[in-house]
């Protein structure tokens, strides 16, 4: 098993890439991958309660269902804290499964071996 870190700095600025995001995220966790998802700059709304409702890009499923799959799925779901902050998002706003983590744990999933994409 691999260990796959997914990185995506976008939201609503451009919904299809961070369905790209996911739909990659998603793959990875149905071919036995481990997979982590590091939300930085504006893709840490991603993770907010009600922050994808009504999102879709063009021939994707709607972002939230994507994103819930990767959780439902079994992926790990990461906020950059620093990122989280300057937009005052804290961690009772986030939906299940996702948690605010520092840049430490990203180094370290890299130094330990994580394959890196990024969106």
């Amino acid at each position: 098993m691999a260990k796959i870190l997914i990185h995506n700095t976008h939201g609503k600025d451009d919904v299809e890439r961070a369905s790209l995001a996911f739909v990659v995220a998603n793959v990875g966790l149905s071919s036995g991958q481990e997979v982590t998802a590091m939300l930085t700059i504006e893709g840490v709304w991603v993770a907010t309660q009600g922050y994808c409702d009504g999102l879709q890009a063009n021939g994707f499923a709607p972002l939230g269902e994507l994103v819930q799959k990767f959780v439902a799925g079994g992926g790990t779901l990461w906020v950059c804290g620093a990122c989280a902050k300057p937009r005052n998002i804290t961690a009772e706003q986030l939906i299940p499964g996702a948690q605010v983590v520092g840049a430490a744990s990203a180094i370290e999933a890299l130094a330990n071996g994580a394959q890196s994409l990024s969106w």
